[in-house]
């Protein structure tokens, strides 16, 4: 038999390299700003939604010269799981060194010196059939990986640096959404009469190194970011230029003077290194609530309903559950395009809440459904409509905000080291959700969502006792909040920011 590649749903949450075409011209209206960001990543997203979809194997083997019929079933699961671990494995490892690439050579040369990975593994699995299919698979899988974790925080932590206060949630959701366009196009591609078959999906896993391509050709078009720029460098002329670049003409005095009072906090501290950054007391708050963040995003059980869904639409009566999948990437990519909407409306806070708490209430639902579908035919509908439910509501908060939501927390001289901590708490429990849930499933079977609904409430109070809102203010504003000393009584400003998140 030859192999022929399944493609379901991949994993929702991970990290995506984004493919930055900022405008090079922020109009003096920022909400013009967005156009520029259209040109979307698939780098990561169709790694994610193309081999995270298994690859279905014959008993005899991976394929047909690299294994024999002595090889048995067990060893081709043992390659699988290798090439799932390994992604996640490679974006552990990079992650560290995002503040070292971020500051070496500048957020935008960062970005596209690490694109020459995303070539090499694009070229590693398209032509894994000049050699043995399995290995160079894998091997793309792990440089892919190795890639993913460096893009995935150099990329929030140029859109923070660069977006306006009042705009930066909108321009940092765009992040997410450029994941879930990538991987619902993956999906479409995906299917078995366009690329989705026996003859074509090497070229459908090489195509993941085209829009590094594309992107390394924008890349010289996009402004360098300002901070980078003046607090980093000292560079003010170049900063005033980038600055200039991003938002018209306009006067940047003010931006300059606001970068200028935090260089000179920055001055008179050491340099933050991971290492320092992780037993400093002064900046354990926000990086307690930056690490809770991303655990309550890869701890949500988003993964468990797609692991889930396909089944429940084939048991719901839906002919072709691979396009009711589809339909789920559409509502993923709605939902995200309504958090883009709201973001600076409502709040990081807000939307986090609603979002978290409206996922703990379908998480009991699916169990529900679970445990009674096959006593009553029409709890697989409550199922699907949970299942349905379950995405929106992690695409209106917990999917995008905590990208973004790190690079607000901490000033200039942590963040490089708080992004790369946050990315490798998130790659972390990724891999670890990764390897450990099919044993939960079959410990806990239909009740595996109650697990996750008990870990959805925790995240749920979490951020309603701990996380401030910082939508609309300024990075020193924001450092200012966490600052304040246990016990310390809160002045008017943090009370009305206090209310302000609550109202919103």
């Amino acid at each position: 038999m030859s192999q022929k590649p399944v493609f379901l749903s991949g994993d929702r949450t991970a990290k995506a390299p984004a493919l930055v075409c900022h405008p090079v011209h922020i109009a003096p209206d920022p909400s013009c700003s967005s156009c520029g960001w259209w040109i979307i990543e698939k780098n990561y997203a169709r790694s994610l939604g193309l081999l995270s979809e298994r690859l279905e194997q014959s008993e005899n083997g991976t394929d047909e010269t690299g294994f024999s019929e002595s090889r048995n079933h067990p060893e081709v699961v043992m390659y699988w799981s290798l090439s799932v671990a390994i992604f996640s494995i490679g974006g552990m490892v990079s992650s560290f060194l995002v503040g070292f690439v971020g500051d070496l050579r500048g957020r935008v040369k960062g970005m596209l010196m690490v694109n020459v990975l995303a070539v090499v593994a694009g070229l590693l699995m398209g032509l894994c059939r000049i050699w043995k299919p399995h290995i160079m698979v894998i091997s793309g899988r792990a440089v892919m990986g190795f890639y993913c974790g460096l893009t995935s925080g150099l990329v929030p932590m140029y859109i923070g640096e660069i977006a306006p206060k009042a705009y930066r949630g909108a321009l940092g959701t765009l992040h997410q959404l450029a994941i879930v366009i990538g991987i619902l196009i993956s999906q479409v591609i995906g299917l078995d009469f366009v690329l989705g078959n026996d003859a074509m999906w090497p070229l459908l896993l090489g195509l993941s190194g085209a829009p590094a391509i594309l992107q390394s050709l924008l890349l010289p078009f996009c402004p360098e970011s300002p901070r980078y720029l003046y607090i980093l460098l000292g560079k003010e002329q170049e900063a005033r230029k980038s600055l200039r670049r991003l938002k018209g003409a306009y006067d940047p005095t003010p931006d300059l003077e606001e970068m200028k009072r935090e260089k000179d906090e920055a001055d008179k501290e050491p340099r933050v290194s991971i290492l320092s950054l992780i037993f400093s007391s002064v900046y354990r708050q926000q990086l307690f609530v930056a690490l809770m963040m991303h655990l309550s995003q890869q701890l949500s059980g988003i993964n468990a309903i797609f692991y889930y869904s396909t089944a429940i639409f084939a048991q719901a009566g839906v002919s072709q559950p691979v396009y009711a999948t589809i339909g789920v990437g559409v509502i993923n990519t709605v939902f995200t395009l309504v958090s883009v909407a709201l973001v600076d409306k409502a709040g990081r806070r807000t939307l986090s809440l609603v979002g978290l708490g409206g996922m703990c209430c379908c998480a009991v639902a699916m169990t529900v459904g679970l445990k009674l579908q096959n006593d009553f035919s029409w709890m697989s509908y409550v199922s699907m409509s949970a299942i349905f439910l379950f995405v929106s509501f992690f695409e209106i908060g917990p999917g995008p905000i905590p990208w973004f939501i790190v690079a607000e927390l901490f000033s200039q001289g942590p963040r490089p080291a708080a992004i790369a901590l946050a990315g490798c708490c998130n790659w972390t429990s990724n891999f670890i959700i990764a390897m450990t849930f099919p044993y939960i499933q079959v410990w806990l079977d239909c009740y595996v969502f109650i697990l996750f609904a008990v870990l959805l409430f925790v995240f749920t109070l979490f951020i309603y006792l701990r996380v401030p809102e910082t939508k609309g203010k300024t990075f020193k504003e924001i450092a200012a909040v966490f600052q304040k000393k246990p016990g310390t009584p809160k002045d008017n400003a943090e009370l009305q920011q206090l209310k302000t998140s609550t109202d919103a």
